[in-house]
């Protein structure tokens, strides 16, 4: 009798023992799976730690510190008082520098993407769409500095922009000379240089669109507008955010083109923050104020990239 009340207990507890067994198995197998899949990551988390967290940290650093370069050991904290240099008044990194990176990436943004989509909608009714795309994504894989200069000498009084001004009966503009015209004219290349990846993208987007929607406003006796503005431009919408976005976050690090066409005059007419940041550390040797305005750009980077997301995924929600 004992023996036949005890056998259920031995088997239950052998089967809680087994299962206890089987968890420890699995949990090993799991752990042996991670630290397998952290090797194979390992040289990723290696250059990732190494080129951009170090930096990161020691730019941090340094936005709280006062340091000339080179001599690690004449770093100097000074807590906030770098940022709060870059506010001051009498400051000029808000007004106009701050104010004209914002000014430059949303010119580029507006004319390159108004620009984008036009060509892009042409080219997708046209015959030998690779060539034309080819044609305009050449200024992508034009150095920035060939593309900067020879739009410099087609604004000059002599240049091709005032010939033609000229032809048309109007006087000659100093683009690149006057403070009213400097960054507009700027805007204008940097929007010019970046229509062909923008071209490439749309055109991807207009691809995927299915053929169907455009059959049934056909029948419906949609014209071309509507057919535009119901069905393409919505349907675009996910294309047009990446566009938006990687269009917005290169005007405003945008540095090379600027330094080429203007170095950032005349005065501080084109001067922006990363060609301020450049300035302050390696014309000036305050490495801790161009730490300081990097991190405020970063700021309005990311502030701006968030705005943007949350605008085009509510419209998104209401279409």
């Amino acid at each position: 009798m004992v023996n036949a009340t005890l056998a259920p207990e031995a088997t239950e507890r052998a089967a809680r023992d087994k299962s206890a067994a089987g968890v420890r198995g699995r949990a090993r197998h799991r752990r042996r799976q991670a630290v397998v899949a952290y090797l194979f990551l390992a040289p990723t988390l290696l250059f990732y730690a190494v080129f951009l967290l170090l930096p990161l940290g020691f730019a941090l650093l340094l936005s709280m510190s006062r340091w000339a370069g080179f001599d690690l050991g004449g770093i100097d904290p000074v807590g906030l008082d770098n940022f709060a240099g870059l506010f001051a008044v009498g400051s000029t990194f808000l007004a106009p520098i701050l104010t004209n990176t914002l000014l430059f990436a949303l010119g580029t943004v507006v004319l390159a993407l108004a620009g984008s989509v036009l060509v892009a909608t042409c080219i997708d009714k046209l015959r030998f769409q690779g060539l034309w795309r080819t044609l305009y994504f050449l200024p992508i894989v034009t150095t920035v500095v060939a593309v900067g200069n020879v739009w410099k000498y087609m604004y000059e009084p002599g240049g091709l922009v005032n010939g033609v001004l000229n032809t048309l009966g109007l006087g000659s503009v100093a683009f690149l000379q006057d403070p009213d015209t400097a960054l507009p004219a700027v805007v204008v290349v940097q929007a010019w240089a970046s229509v062909g990846s923008a071209i490439l993208v749309l055109t991807a987007g207009l691809k995927s669109i299915p053929e169907s929607y455009y059959e049934a406003a056909a029948l419906d006796g949609a014209g071309s507008v509507t057919v535009f503005w119901r069905i393409t431009l919505p349907l675009l919408r996910p294309s047009l955010l990446f566009v938006c976005i990687t269009q917005f976050l290169t005007g405003l690090q945008s540095f090379a083109l600027i330094i080429v066409m203007t170095k950032g005059g005349p005065g501080d007419a084109t001067n922006v923050a990363a060609l301020e940041m450049y300035r302050q550390a390696f014309s000036y040797g305050d490495w801790g104020t161009a730490s300081a305005a990097a991190f405020v750009l970063f700021t309005v980077v990311l502030a701006v990239t968030l705005v943007q997301l949350w605008l085009f995924r509510r419209k998104g929600e209401d279409a």
